[in-house]
C-alpha cells in the first residue's frame, strides 16, 4: 500500500514541467535550491520493487490495527523519501497520517508540507500548507492544500508558482485552483490572476496549460511593434491543437497604416516519414496602396518518404503582387527572397541507381520576362563503380518538357544522355582522376512560325565529346610559426579540360544561365549551367592550396589560389549579343580563411582580371570571436557592372559593414549592425538592440532603419511613389515558464535585417 502512495506522490513534477520551464541554456545557472538538503539519487533497479524502509527515534505498534512513529521519521524506498517529525499507520482504515516539518523528495523534486494525510485503499493523498520545488530548475510554488485523487490526479487550492529566485520574485501566477489531468496532461486553472513585481496586472477566469511536452491550445505571446511604413503593429498568435498529426496556428496581425493582416499555418504529418505545412495570408484592402488592393499569400510544401524507396517533394507559393514580401511580415520567405519557386517531385532509389520525375515553375519578382516551365523532367542515373579494369561506368539521362505562358515563346522537348567512364586513382600522396564522357542532346522545337524564333531549327542532334584529367598531390612538413609548432600542407593540383566544339545557336535558351566564377568554379567541367549551351574548351586549370594545422590537428589557416588558361577561345557564348573576345586565362581566384592571432579570424575571397588588371569581385570579413557570445565582425564587398532588375542598369556594388554582439552584464546584450554604401554614400542598413534576460523573464528592444527592396507592380507602378527606406522599433517580452519561448537568444538577433550574420570559415576558436 505505501508503495502504491509513494508512485501517487511522484505526479508532483508533472506541474512542474511542461510549459513551466522552457529555459534549456540558463537552468542551471538559474536553479532555485529548496531549504532541505536533496538526497543523491539511487542508481537501482525497478523501484516499484524495492524495499520500504521506516526509521524513527521511537516506535509504538499494535498488530493489525495501529503503528505509531515519533522523532526523525523517515520513509524512505530508493530515491525517494518521506521525512517528518511524526507519523501514524492506521491499518483498520487504511490510512498514513504524517506531520511536523515535512517533507517529500525524490530525485527529482522536493515538496516541504505541514501535514500529510493519505488513504491507501484508494491511492489519494491530501498535503496542507504545501511548497514545491524542481531540482535544478527555476520552477517553486506554493498551496495552501494539495489533493492526490484516487485517479491519479492533482488538485490544488490557493496555489501559485513562479520560475523567479525567491528573493527576487519578478513575476507569480496566483490561482485559486489548479487541477492537473494526469491521463490527458493537461492542467486547468481557475480565477488566475499574473502578478509582475507583486502588482496585479492580468486576471484570466479560466485557463488551460499542459503539464507535459504535449501541445495545448491557446494563445501565444502577442508581438508589438512600429514601423515608419506599417505603423503601429499588434499581433496575437492562437495555436490550435487539432489532433496529434496536426495544428494549426492563426494570427490577427493588425498594422494601423495598412488594416488586418490574418495569417495562419497549418502544420500535418502523414505517416512516420512525412511533413507539410500549409500556409494561407490575406490583407484585405491595404489602405497603404492606391485603390486599397487586396492582398495574399498561399504557400504549400510537403516532403517525406514513401517507404525505403520512394521519396516525394512538393512546393507551391503564389503572392498577390511582386512587393508582398517587401511590404508584409510573412511566415513563409523574407524580404530579400525574390523567387517563388513551384516543384513537384517523385523519386525512386535503388543502390546502384535512381529515377526521379519533377515539374518545376519558378516565379521572379519584379522580373517581366518569365523563366521556363519544366513540364515534366524525367532523371535516370546509373553508377557501377568497379566494373571493369578499376574502371567506373556512370549514366545519366534527362528527358525535359519545356512550356511557356507567353505564346510568342518557342518550346521545345529535350533528351540529353550522358555516359562516362571513370578511371580513378586515389592515395595519401594525392588522386588522379580521368574521365571520358559523350554528351548527346536531341531537341524537338515548336512554335518556330514567329518572327522571333525563325533562327531555331525544328529539329537538333547535337553530340560532344569530352575528356578530362584532374589530378592533385599532397605534401606536407612540420615547421614552426610564431613559437607554435604546425604542420604544413601544399597541395598543388591540375586539370586539362577538352570539350568539343559545335554551332548552338539554332538552340533556344530553356534552363541555362552563366554559372559564377570562384576558386572551386575553375575546377568545373561547365560554364553554364543546364544543357542548352556546352561550351567548347581546350584548357589547363593550375591551382595551389595549403594549410597550416595546430598541434592538435585543427586547421588554423587555409589559403588557395588558382587560374583557367585558355589554349584555344571558346566559341559558344549565351547569345550572339553577349559574345565578346576572350582573354588567354581566366580571372585569378584566391580565397583565405585564416587566424590572424588568438581570437582574431580573416576571411577573404577575390577574383582579379590579370588581362584588364582590375578587380571582378572581392568580399572580406575581419572577426574578433573571444567568446560564444561576443563577436565584432567588419565586412566589406566589391561586385562591379551587377545588372540592376528594376532600371536595367549597370551598377557597382561596394559596401562596408559592422556586426557586433557584446555582453554589458550578465543579464544584458547589445547587438549592432550596420552597413553602409560607398558608392551611394549612404548607410543601407542599421539595427541596434538590446536584450536584457533574468532567470525569469527576458525584453528586447530594437530598432531597424533598412533601404526596401521594391519592385513595380499592378499597385505602385512606379517605384519612386513607394517609400525608400523603412524604420521601426520592435518590443519582444517573455515571460519563462508562462508559455513563453525561453530566452529570446541572441543568435536570432544576428540575423535580423537584409545581411544575415555568416561565420566566415569553420577554423574552430
Amino acid at each position: 500500500m505505501q508503495i502504491r502512495f509513494l508512485l501517487a506522490l511522484s505526479l508532483l513534477p508533472a506541474f512542474s514541467h511542461a510549459d513551466l520551464l522552457d529555459d534549456t541554456e540558463t537552468g542551471a545557472q538559474c536553479s532555485v535550491e529548496p531549504p532541505v538538503a536533496i538526497p543523491a539519487a539511487a542508481v537501482t533497479p525497478d523501484s516499484e520493487q524495492l524495499e520500504i524502509r521506516i526509521e524513527s527515534d521511537s516506535s509504538d505498534a499494535t498488530m493489525n490495527q495501529r503503528a505509531q512513529f515519533d522523532g526523525n521519521v523517515s520513509f524512505s524506498q530508493g530515491s525517494r523519501r518521506i521525512a517528518a517529525d511524526k507519523a501514524s499507520v492506521d491499518y483498520v482504515e487504511q490510512r498514513l497520517d504524517a506531520s511536523g516539518q515535512l517533507v517529500f523528495q525524490d530525485s527529482m523534486f522536493t515538496v516541504t508540507a505541514d501535514a500529510l494525510t493519505a488513504r491507501m485503499q484508494d491511492n489519494s493523498a491530501t498535503l496542507s500548507g504545501a511548497s514545491y520545488w524542481l531540482h535544478g530548475q527555476q520552477v517553486h510554488g506554493e498551496a495552501k492544500r494539495l489533493e492526490i485523487t484516487p485517479d491519479n490526479n492533482l488538485q490544488l487550492s490557493r496555489t501559485s508558482f513562479t520560475t523567479c529566485p525567491p528573493d527576487n520574485v519578478s513575476w507569480m501566477l496566483e490561482a485559486d485552483r489548479i487541477k492537473i489531468d494526469s491521463k490527458e496532461e493537461w492542467g486547468e486553472i481557475w480565477n488566475a490572476k499574473l502578478r509582475i513585481a507583486d502588482v496585479p496586472v492580468f486576471y484570466i477566469p479560466y485557463m488551460t496549460v499542459p503539464v507535459s511536452d504535449k501541445r495545448k491550445t491557446g494563445f501565444l505571446f502577442p508581438e508589438f511593434s512600429t514601423s515608419t511604413t506599417n505603423g503601429l503593429e499588434f499581433a496575437t498568435p492562437w495555436y490550435w491543437n487539432l489532433a496529434p498529426e496536426y495544428d494549426l496556428t492563426l494570427t490577427p496581425h493588425y498594422m494601423s497604416s495598412r488594416g488586418l493582416f490574418l495569417k495562419s499555418e497549418f502544420r500535418y504529418l502523414a505517416g512516420d516519414a512525412q511533413a507539410g505545412q500549409l500556409n494561407l495570408e490575406y490583407l484585405g484592402n491595404d489602405h497603404k496602396l492606391d485603390g486599397s488592393p487586396d492582398r495574399y499569400l498561399y504557400h504549400w510544401q510537403h516532403q517525406g518518404a514513401l517507404d525505403t524507396h520512394w521519396r516525394v517533394l512538393a512546393n507551391f507559393t503564389q503572392v498577390s503582387d511582386n512587393n508582398y514580401f517587401n511590404d508584409l511580415k510573412s511566415e513563409v520567405a523574407r524580404a530579400t527572397d525574390n523567387q517563388l519557386s513551384r516543384i513537384g517531385e517523385v523519386s525512386y532509389f535503388e543502390q546502384d541507381w535512381d529515377i526521379s520525375t519533377r515539374v518545376q515553375d519558378i516565379k521572379v519578382l519584379g522580373e517581366e520576362e518569365l523563366p521556363y516551365r519544366v513540364m515534366p523532367q524525367l532523371n535516370f542515373n546509373y553508377r557501377a563503380n568497379d566494373f571493369w579494369q578499376n574502371l567506373d561506368f556512370g549514366f545519366n539521362a534527362e528527358a525535359s518538357n519545356f512550356q511557356h505562358q507567353q505564346d510568342e515563346m518557342a518550346t521545345a522537348n529535350r533528351l540529353h544522355l550522358q555516359p562516362s567512364v571513370t578511371w580513378p586513382i586515389h592515395g595519401p600522396a594525392g588522386f588522379l582522376s580521368s574521365e571520358l564522357t559523350l554528351l548527346q542532346t536531341n531537341y524537338w522545337q515548336h512554335n518556330l512560325d514567329r518572327p522571333e524564333n525563325q533562327d531555331l531549327d525544328e529539329t537538333v542532334s547535337r553530340t560532344i565529346p569530352r575528356a578530362k584529367i584532374h589530378g592533385q598531390i599532397n605534401f606536407e612538413r612540420n615547421t614552426s610559426l610564431f613559437d607554435s609548432q604546425m604542420r604544413q600542407t601544399l597541395e598543388p593540383q591540375f586539370q586539362y579540360l577538352y570539350v568539343g566544339y559545335e554551332d548552338q545557336s539554332h538552340i533556344g535558351l530553356y534552363d541555362t544561365a552563366q554559372l559564377q566564377d570562384d576558386y572551386y568554379g575553375l575546377f568545373r567541367a561547365r560554364r553554364f549551367s543546364g544543357w542548352d549551351r556546352i561550351a567548347d574548351a581546350n584548357q589547363m586549370t593550375l591551382g595551389l592550396t595549403t594549410r597550416l594545422f595546430d598541434e592538435h590537428n585543427l586547421e588554423q589557416m587555409k589559403f588557395s589560389f588558382g587560374q583557367i588558361f585558355y589554349f584555344t577561345d571558346s566559341k559558344v557564348a549565351l547569345s550572339e549579343d553577349l559574345r565578346q573576345e576572350r582573354p588567354s586565362a581566366s580571372v585569378l581566384a584566391a580565397e583565405l580563411d585564416t587566424r590572424i592571432y588568438k581570437d582574431w579570424f580573416f576571411s577573404g575571397a577575390i577574383q582579379y582580371d590579370t588581362h584588364n588588371g582590375d578587380t571582378r569581385k572581392s568580399e572580406f570579413t575581419l572577426d574578433f570571436r573571444p567568446e560564444a557570445n561576443k563577436l565584432v565582425q567588419f565586412s566589406y564587398r566589391y561586385v562591379p557592372d551587377l545588372l540592376n532588375s528594376n532600371t536595367n542598369d549597370r551598377v557597382d556594388i561596394s559596401q562596408t559593414g559592422l556586426r557586433t554582439t557584446w555582453p554589458l552584464r550578465d543579464d544584458l546584450y547589445f547587438v549592432g549592425n550596420w552597413y553602409y554604401d560607398l558608392k551611394e554614400a549612404r548607410s543601407v542598413e542599421a539595427y541596434t538592440g538590446f536584450q536584457y534576460e533574468s532567470c525569469c523573464w527576458a525584453v528586447r528592444l530594437s530598432y531597424h532603419y533598412h533601404i526596401k527592396t521594391n519592385y513595380s507592380d499592378e499597385f505602385n507602378p512606379s517605384i519612386d511613389e513607394r517609400e525608400q527606406f523603412e524604420r521601426g522599433i520592435f518590443l519582444n517580452f517573455v515571460i519563462k515558464g508562462l508559455g513563453g519561448s525561453g530566452p529570446l537568444g541572441v543568435s536570432d538577433m544576428l540575423d535580423e535585417g537584409l545581411f544575415n550574420y555568416r561565420k566566415p570559415l569553420y577554423l574552430r576558436n
